[in-house]
């Protein structure tokens, strides 16, 4: 007889569902408060700009004194929002359908936690629509309070409040972005699903069937109608976690996809937002893609293997712990010669990966012997089968082929102490090895006896001395592999050269921009010459900007140059007073002198400038004759005290898309145009996922760029501090230097396409399942 759950059961089940989410989500907190502290202090130590150091000595001691007090308030903030019934009372990030006034704080505020909720979702959402059903199912309502503590953008929205109410500054939150982003994702995504299985063991929609929550619109349906499959079949309902075969996103994880954007599109604009990059994002396709792999393999260990659904820390066995022990010992010592260290030159080639492939198959049987329970043998049998298809990828060099085979048994103590290895994709180990081989997957590349090689070794021998340490050493080493790729990409050849170009230009045409809103600023409310205005904007901030980038703020050039914008400013106004006009006339030369000065080290011609000059100078002559309002020397001269001094006044905020041509990387910087190509503003207007999907490409990734109708494969190789500018190197030497929007307009496009749809990890989990669902008895064999 089944049992069905009165309300107050459910009622019951779901507050010790938010009890615990909340309670994992809060142990958190400590942790992120360290990694942020630890941050901060790291880079007010590292060599810099003094502007810039100050801001992360700031950053840092505001953090030491109230990051106590932030976590606490997160903490005490989420406790109260666990216990917020189905209608809570409405609260200041609830609705922003509603029109009120709204300080710039708050909705600074606002802006912060939409960011970080859309990067958690980015994490967590299968997870997420896991959960949402079942608390839907358990509550009997149609969506989720807008003030539910499931809720990503409740959980971000308090922990931003909380950083200001702690009175820790926007700008130190800025600047650990980033951080908190990646750290409370891959967090969050193991409480998400430990939550999940708490409902699971509940007896709470183990299975879950989507196909009845999809609503299908009117002209879907007609178009069923006329395609004739009104009487489609219905199909077996999939177990919790399960996906499709193949890496369709069809069946279980297709119907999850559909459930998700038509049953439960929320009104919150965080989550529109994310619904919108998972239709039209060509990474968001492929992460579910990723997605329903890793599905069909927990099914298949659910189904076939006893006991796997337990996600909870294990050790392996001590038959098994000693046959590990026996085997690393054994390779260490050289018994499998293919994996010993080689004399220094050593060649790699297809016969010593065969002797590898060999030398993995013998220790897979030998731990197997040894395994003493299912899960423990379904776990060996999947590692093996997943390094087996990374040895046989020939694109692969050999080398580096050789180097992954030793991973394979600090992997396999990963994969037996933390089975969650198998449901996700941000997985250190996993991570690790997909972003290694992203870098190696490439056109004629060359590693043998090189820097990326000698990474690559370093990497696997600390993760061999460190055997216990699990998923902190591969994150370890992943970080570090990350700053090697920043340096060893960028330093390469004639990139090296271009990328310090590319460095120079986009902060030039920063600071030009940044001069041109402050000058904007200072000469609001001053009777200004319109002639004047459009100098100092179009060309004399672009001046200043050179001269701060090549000379420093307060060299004594740039501060005359500085000077001469107040000076033009005072000999342009009117002029009734005989003593003005006889000191304009007398500072005249010296003016001319430095605008010249300044015009050329833009490059104008000679002929250019003496056209700027002629407009100054009838402007001057008009300012003879003008009867308007003098401005006064005490303007002048606190115009000139704040541009002598503009570089204090600048802001860290996003100041848009810099402009790019190959003229003034000739021009001003010297650069050889033959070295480089540059892909400028210009083209369609990219949509906002396009422009997200640009700001997550990883360095070392390869892509087959089209440009002017020639097909180049180029690796992506640095971004700038800004994101603002990309360079993409070729093999053949040649480098492309792509502004950020115009890289959003050629992903949208497909002129910039990825090489490799799918990770490492992912292809060799798909290979291990072809040969699963056609052998499943080796799982346990």
């Amino acid at each position: 007889m089944v049992v069905v759950p009165t309300s107050r059961t459910n009622s019951s089940i779901v507050e010790q569902a938010r009890a615990l989410f909340t309670e994992r989500a809060i142990r958190l907190l400590p942790e992120l408060a360290k990694t942020i502290r630890e941050r901060l202090s790291a880079m007010s130590e590292q060599p810099g700009a003094a502007r810039e150091l100050q801001q992360w000595r700031d950053a840092a001691l505001s953090f030491q004194k109230n990051g106590a007090v932030w976590v606490q308030g997160s903490a005490s903030a989420w406790s109260k929002a666990q216990s917020i019934a189905a209608t809570p009372a409405p609260s200041k990030f609830a609705d922003s359908s509603k029109f009120e006034l709204i300080g710039n704080d708050v909705m600074e505020d606002k802006i912060l936690g939409s960011r970080l909720a859309l990067r958690l979702l980015d994490f967590v959402s299968w997870e997420l629509n896991d959960l949402r059903l079942r608390v839907q199912n358990l509550e009997a309502i149609p969506e989720l309070s807008k003030q539910d503590i499931f809720r990503p953008e409740v959980l971000a929205q308090h922990l931003v409040e909380q950083w200001t109410q702690a009175l820790l500054p926007r700008e130190g939150w800025l600047q650990v972005q980033e951080l908190i982003h990646r750290s409370m994702g891959e967090q969050l995504l193991e409480i998400y699903h430990a939550t999940n299985e708490f409902l699971v063991r509940q007896g709470v929609m183990a299975e879950i069937d989507l196909r009845p929550l999809v609503k299908r619109t009117p002209s879907a349906a007609l178009g069923k109608a006329a395609n004739g499959m009104a009487s489609e079949q219905p199909r077996a309902k999939a177990p919790f976690g399960s996906g499709t075969g193949s890496g369709s996103v069809s069946g279980h994880d297709g119907a999850r996809a559909a459930a998700g954007r038509e049953t439960s599109a929320p009104s919150n604009a965080v989550y529109e937002e994310t619904r919108m990059q998972t239709a039209t994002t060509p990474l968001a396709r492929a992460r579910m893609r990723a997605q329903g792999v890793m599905g069909h393999l927990k099914r298949l260990l659910t189904d076939h293997v006893a006991g796997f659904d337990d996600t909870r820390a294990q050790h392996a066995s001590a038959p098994l712990a000693q046959a590990m022990v026996d085997v690393q010992r054994a390779q260490d010592s050289g018994v499998a010669a293919t994996l010993r260290d080689d004399a220094p030159g050593q060649v790699y080639g297809p016969a010593h990966v065969d002797r590898a492939a060999g030398a993995l198959r013998q220790r897979t049987s030998a731990l197997k012997r040894a395994a003493t329970t299912s899960s423990e043998k379904a776990t060996i049998e999947i590692v093996a089968l997943m390094f087996q298809s990374i040895l046989a990828e020939d694109r692969i060099p050999a080398v580096i082929r050789v180097w992954f085979a030793r991973l394979q048994m600090p992997v396999l103590r990963v994969a037996i102490s933390e089975p969650e290895f198998f449901g996700s994709l941000q997985h250190p180990a996993r991570r690790l090895i997909d972003r290694m081989g992203a870098c190696v997957l490439g056109f004629e590349v060359t590693v043998t006896g090189g820097a990326l090689e000698t990474e690559v070794k370093r990497i696997v021998q600390v993760i061999e001395q460190y055997p216990e340490t699990g998923r902190r050493v591969f994150q370890l080493v992943y970080d570090e592999f990350d700053r090697f790729l920043s340096k060893f990409l960028s330093q390469k050849g004639s990139t090296a050269r271009v990328v310090s170009v590319a460095q120079q230009v986009e902060q030039k045409e920063t600071m030009a921009i940044q001069y041109t809103i402050e000058m904007r600023n200072m000469l609001n409310d001053m009777p200004v010459r319109e002639a004047i205005r459009e100098f100092l904007f179009k060309i004399w901030a672009e001046v200043l900007a050179i001269a701060a980038m090549k000379n420093g703020a307060q060299h004594a050039e740039t501060i005359s140059l500085k000077q001469a914008a107040a000076s033009l400013v005072w000999a342009a106004s009117a002029k009734p007073n005989r003593t003005d006009r006889a000191r304009v006339i007398a500072d005249l030369p010296k003016l001319l002198q430095l605008l010249r000065l300044g015009m050329s080290m833009l490059g104008l011609t000679a002929a250019e400038q003496d056209r700027e000059l002629k407009v100054i100078s009838d402007t001057l002559a008009d300012a003879f004759m003008s009867k308007t309002d003098a401005i006064s020397m005490e303007r002048i001269d606190a115009m000139a005290q704040r541009l002598a001094n503009l570089e204090d006044y600048l802001s860290d905020q996003d100041v848009g898309d810099l402009p790019l041509d190959i003229d003034s990387l000739v021009t001003m910087i010297g650069i050889d145009a033959a070295d480089i190509q540059v892909i400028a503003d210009g083209g369609s207007q990219p949509t906002g996922a396009m422009r997200a999907w640009a700001q997550e490409l990883q360095l070392g990734s390869w892509f087959s760029l089209d440009h002017n109708g020639k097909v180049s494969q180029v690796q992506f190789a640095w971004c700038s501090e800004r994101k603002q500018l990309h360079l993409f190197a070729a093999a053949d030497g040649r480098n492309f230097l792509i502004q950020a929007r115009r890289l959003a307009a050629y992903l949208q496009a497909g002129l910039l396409v990825p090489v490799e749809e799918e990770s490492l990890t992912v292809r060799a989990t798909r290979d291990a399942l072809a040969k699963l669902d056609a052998n499943p008895e080796r799982l346990l064999g």
